[in-house]
């Protein structure tokens, strides 16, 4: 999964931290989706949407290349 969140983030001028407390993770969770490490759940990923004031696949994009 690729996501925008870092870039979205850095350009409303919010750390890693702030974006966190906002839809109630912890930093750590922040960074590992940044990096494509981690699958948010729907709920977490519309939070994260809603905060950096985008929709969910300007977010988040769930390529699978088996198609």
């Amino acid at each position: 999964m690729k996501t925008k969140i870092k870039e979205l983030r850095e350009k409303r001028n919010l750390t890693q931290e702030a974006l966190a407390e906002k839809v109630d993770v912890t930093r750590q969770t922040i960074l590992f989706l940044e990096k494509g490490k981690y699958n948010p759940s729907l709920r977490l990923a519309y939070r994260i949407a809603r905060v950096l004031n985008s929709k969910i696949e300007d977010v988040f994009s769930f390529e699978d290349e088996r198609i």
